[in-house]
C-alpha cells in the first residue's frame, strides 16, 4: 500500500469520525449546549480565563496531545508491523483518544475550568 493511499485513508477515517462519532457524543452522550457559556466568558480574568478564537484553541490542544507519537509510533511499527499500527493509530485516535480528550475537556468546563484531579476530587474525594 503506497503512503499517499495511507494518509489518505486515515484522513478519512478520522474525519468520519470526527463528523458522524463526535456529533455523536456531543449530542446523545455529552448533551452538549453550544449556547452555555465557557468558564472564559463567565470568570474572564485576562489571564488564565480568556476568550480565544477556535484556531487558537486547536492550535493548543493539538500541541498539547501530539507527545510521543512521532517517537512511539515508529517502534511499535518496527515490533508489530505497519498495518496493526497504523489501524490502532487511527482507530484508536477515534474510539479511544478523541473521546479521552473530548470528555476531559467537557468535564473541565462543566466545572468552572478546573483541572481533572480536582473534578475528580470533587466527584470521589
Amino acid at each position: 500500500m503506497s503512503t499517499t493511499l495511507m494518509v489518505l485513508i486515515g484522513a478519512a477515517i478520522l474525519f468520519i469520525g470526527y463528523v458522524f462519532y463526535g456529533r455523536y457524543l456531543s449530542d446523545s452522550v455529552l448533551k452538549l449546549d453550544p449556547n452555555a457559556p465557557t468558564p472564559a466568558e463567565t470568570m474572564n480574568d485576562g489571564i488564565d480565563y480568556v476568550p480565544t478564537p477556535a484556531p487558537v484553541l486547536l492550535g493548543h490542544h493539538f500541541a498539547s496531545i501530539a507527545g510521543a507519537g512521532p517517537i512511539t509510533g515508529p517502534i511499535a511499527a518496527a515490533g508489530f508491523g505497519w498495518m496493526p499500527v497504523f489501524l490502532w493509530v487511527v482507530l484508536g485516535s477515534v474510539f479511544f483518544g478523541g473521546v479521552h480528550d473530548f470528555t476531559a475537556l467537557v468535564a473541565s468546563v462543566r466545572h468552572e475550568g478546573k483541572s481533572i484531579g480536582e473534578v475528580v476530587r470533587a466527584h470521589i474525594g
